[in-house]
């Protein structure tokens, strides 16, 4: 294995750890990432979206992380991540390569930087795992006032639990065997009064986001001309 091809497994690899922040899905799964290219140890990645409007501020999120994670890449020394077919692609890759904020960017249009809309949408995920998790275990028998007191730990394992573990370590939320599987976005204990509200809402969170997901990957399939999924 040559060191380019290597390489470049390895940032295909980190780009699969870049999440879309309304999807809660790697960038490369979607299909979002157009190519990769290594001259070396120089790096070029180019990523594209479903359509040419969507909201900049997503979009700058997805370009600075992908940047971020091929930049911690111990074999590369220049890295280069572009957006393409975007309304903002020339103001979100300078501002990208320039490691500047998208304040900076968008002077004028930004409130605040992203850490505020990356939370959002890290609360949103993990909402929706709670949910996928608990309507498991009540389908499995479990009664609601066991359900509440469900220790992570008490959890079948399985990709929803280690998805759930992480968007809480990213939260700053408990996430040891310990943790009880369903807290609110303080670390909280939900009551078992409240349990069938917070599904119901948990659940149209999740609905949404898997249906988006899907509606993105058609709208890819159609602008470039390749099969969604």
């Amino acid at each position: 294995m040559t060191a380019a091809v290597s390489l470049k497994g390895e940032v295909w690899r980190a780009l699969g750890t870049v999440l879309d922040p309304e999807l809660d899905q790697p960038v490369t799964e979607l299909e979002f990432v157009a190519e990769v290219r290594v001259d070396g140890a120089d790096v070029d990645v180019d990523l594209r979206l479903p359509t040419y409007f969507c909201a900049p501020n997503f979009a700058f999120l997805m370009v600075a992380d992908a940047h971020d994670a091929v930049s911690e890449l111990d074999a590369t020394a220049r890295v280069r991540v572009r957006l393409l077919d975007h309304f903002a692609a020339e103001e979100i890759n300078a501002g990208v390569a320039a490691g500047d904020g998208f304040d900076a960017a968008f002077p004028g249009l930004a409130t605040g930087e992203l850490a505020e809309l990356r939370t959002t949408f890290l609360r949103k995920a993990h909402l929706a795992y709670q949910e996928q998790l608990a309507q498991q275990l009540l389908r499995d028998g479990v009664a609601p006032e066991e359900l509440v007191a469900r220790r992570l730990a008490e959890v079948p394992a399985g990709a929803a639990l280690e998805r759930l573990r992480r968007r809480r370590d990213q939260l700053g939320l408990p996430s040891g065997p310990d943790a009880l599987l369903l807290i609110d976005e303080r670390g909280d204990a939900v009551d078992v009064e409240e349990l069938p509200v917070r599904l119901r809402f948990a659940r149209t969170t999740r609905v949404s986001i898997e249906g988006n997901a899907g509606w993105c990957r058609g709208l890819l399939g159609t602008r470039y001309g390749r099969s969604a999924g």
